[in-house]
């Protein structure tokens, strides 16, 4: 269970967690995330419930996270919530833009994604086990 001391080594611990995971399926089933993302692009209803629930679960992280400004982690974990709410902003704004870019970021090399998204999550286990054996 977290407390305000180890905070930061659970957000970037779930954090991790998602990326392994998102990972593993997209090497599961290629093309998954390019599918998605399709489907997002097609739908306005998606776009705004995606878009809302990005911009609160980055609200949230970037609110909950304590910034200390001598910790890499913390501040790396809070410019992670920034970047997430204002991803989630655009989704909502400019929805068609955002998601073709992000499609055509998608477009090639999936596996390539895949691996670092796993490699990443990997990482982010990693540095949220050791922050949160210091802890």
């Amino acid at each position: 269970m977290g407390h305000a001391g180890n905070i930061t080594g659970w957000i970037i611990f779930f954090i991790g967690l998602y990326a392994v995971a998102a990972g593993i399926g997209e090497f599961r089933r290629p093309g998954f995330w390019a599918k998605m993302v399709q489907e997002l692009r097609e739908s306005r209803a998606l776009q705004f419930v995606i878009g809302m629930v990005t911009l609160a679960l980055g609200a949230t992280i970037y609110l909950v996270n304590p910034l200390k400004p001598s910790d890499l982690l913390s501040i790396l974990i809070t410019v992670l919530g920034a970047w997430i709410f204002i991803e989630g902003a655009l989704i909502l704004a400019i929805g068609d833009w955002f998601l073709n870019f992000a499609s055509k970021l998608l477009s090639g090399s999936n596996r390539l994604w895949a691996g670092l998204s796993i490699a990443i999550g990997l990482g982010a286990i990693f540095a949220a086990l050791v922050r949160l054996q210091m802890g």
